[in-house]
C-alpha cells in the first residue's frame, strides 16, 4: 500500500514526539485532561492536538469514503508493525462469499495451536484489515496463538445483518475447519474491538443459544442440526453492547476525544439501516434475555470512551448469568487507542494484560 508524503511525514512526527522526555510532552500537551477522576494519557493528548493541528475532522463530518481512507491512514500513521514469524493474506468462506482475512502466526508454535478469530472496529461502517493489524500482531506474539483477522461487509451499503452474517460465517468456517489452519478446535476463541467486539459478543451468544437447542446461530429461526461450536473464549475490547441507550459515559466523553457521540450516531444509523432495531439483542447483546452458557469473557474498557459504561454493564450481566468474566478498565486510555500500543503505553499494558489471559485460556491445554 502506498502512503502519501503527508502521511509519511505525520508518521515520522508521531514517532519523534513519543520519544520526547515526559516533561517535554506534558509541555506540548498542556494541562492534563482530567474527567471523572481519570487523567488522559499524555501521548494520546499530544496525538489529539496533532490531529487538530492537521485539521483532521471527526468521521461523522465527512463522506463515508473519505472517512474510510482517513481511518486506514491513521492505522498506519499511529500503528505498530511488530515483527512476527508470518503474516498471510487469505480469504475465508462465509455467507456465500469469500471474506478478506489475514492470518498471523508467531514463531515457536506447535500444531495444533490455539487461535482467535478477530474482527476490526470502525462502527460497522469504517475499517479494514489494516485497522486491526497492530492488535492482531500483539495478541499473536504475546499470547502465543494464531490470530485470524477477518474483514466483513460494511454499512451503510450493507446494513444489519450483513456484518453479523459475515462474522458468524467466518467464525463457523474456522471453528469447523480447524485442522486446515493448524488449530485445536477446542481452543478457538473470538475477539473484536468496538463494533468488532459487538460482533464477537453476539457470536458467543448465538452459538450458546444453539448449543442449548435454541435457534441456529444465524439471523433466521431455523433450528440447526449441527450447532456451531461455542468459542473457548470471547475477548471484547471497548465493545459496543447497547445501541438503544446512551449512558453517562456519552455525556462525559462525547466530544473532544477519539470517538465522539456524533460518530456513534452515524454508526448506529448506518448499521441499523431501514430494518434493524436497536433493541434486537443481535445488535445490542446487552439486551439478551438469557446469557447462560456463553463463552468465558475477557472485557477491556477504556476510561475516556463513550462505550465505557455499556461494556462494563455487560460484564456485570455476564457475571450474574454465571459466566466467568475478567473486566479490566484502563482509566487513561481513549477509545480505539488499543490499536496503537507502540506509541501509547496504556494501550500496550492493556494488550499485554489481555494476551496473558488469552495465553492462559488458549495457548495450551487446560491440564497444563
Amino acid at each position: 500500500m502506498k502512503h502519501s508524503l503527508a502521511d509519511r511525514a505525520a508518521r515520522h512526527v508521531v514517532r519523534t514526539l513519543v520519544r520526547l522526555p515526559a516533561p517535554v510532552k506534558r509541555g506540548l500537551a498542556g494541562r492534563p485532561t482530567v474527567v471523572d477522576g481519570q487523567t488522559l494519557d499524555v501521548n494520546t493528548q499530544v496525538g489529539l492536538s496533532l490531529m487538530r493541528l492537521a485539521r483532521w475532522s471527526d468521521f461523522a463530518s465527512m463522506p463515508i469514503e473519505k472517512a474510510r481512507a482517513q481511518l486506514s491512514a491513521e492505522a498506519w500513521i499511529f500503528g505498530d508493525e511488530l515483527p512476527i514469524e508470518s503474516v498471510e493474506d487469505i480469504t475465508v468462506p462465509a455467507a456465500h462469499l469469500d471474506l478478506p482475512a489475514r492470518i498471523y502466526r508467531p514463531a515457536g508454535l506447535t500444531a495444533p495451536a490455539g487461535g482467535l478469530v478477530h474482527f476490526h472496529g470502525g462502527g460497522w461502517t469504517l475499517g479494514d484489515l489494516s485497522a486491526a493489524d497492530a492488535v492482531s500482531r500483539w495478541l499473536a506474539h504475546h499470547a502465543g496463538i494464531v490470530v485470524i483477522s477477518v474483514h466483513y461487509r460494511l454499512a451503510p451499503e450493507n446494513p444489519f445483518p450483513a456484518a453479523l452474517d459475515d462474522a458468524l460465517g467466518a467464525y463457523t468456517h474456522v471453528a469447523t475447519h480447524a485442522e486446515e489452519y493448524g488449530l485445536d478446535p477446542a481452543r478457538i476463541g473470538v475477539s473484536g474491538e468496538s463494533a468488532g467486539g459487538n460482533l464477537a459478543a453476539v457470536i458467543a451468544q448465538e452459538t450458546a443459544r444453539a448449543a442449548r437447542g435454541g435457534p441456529s446461530p444465524t439471523t433466521t429461526t431455523t433450528p440447526s442440526p449441527s450447532p456451531t461450536p461455542t468459542p473457548a473464549l470471547q475477548v471484547l475490547f471497548q465493545p459496543a453492547t447497547d445501541l438503544s441507550t446512551k449512558r453517562a459515559s456519552y455525556r462525559l466523553f462525547g466530544e473532544g476525544f477519539t470517538m465522539t457521540e456524533a460518530d456513534m450516531d452515524l454508526y448506529r444509523r448506518s448499521y441499523l439501516g431501514d430494518h434493524g432495531s436497536a433493541t434486537d439483542p443481535r445488535i445490542s447483546p446487552l439486551l439478551a434475555d438469557d446469557l447462560s452458557g456463553v463463552a468465558p469473557a475477557y472485557i477491556s474498557t477504556a476510561g475516556f470512551d463513550v462505550l465505557r459504561d455499556e461494556g462494563e454493564v455487560y460484564a456485570r450481566r455476564l457475571e450474574l448469568a454465571g459466566v466467568p468474566v475478567t473486566l479490566l478498565r484502563t482509566p487513561s486510555l481513549a477509545h480505539s487507542a488499543i490499536n496503537v500500543p507502540g506509541i501509547c503505553p496504556p494501550a500496550r499494558d492493556a494488550l499485554l494484560a489481555a494476551a496473558e489471559s488469552i495465553r492462559s485460556a488458549l495457548a495450551s491445554g487446560t491440564d497444563d
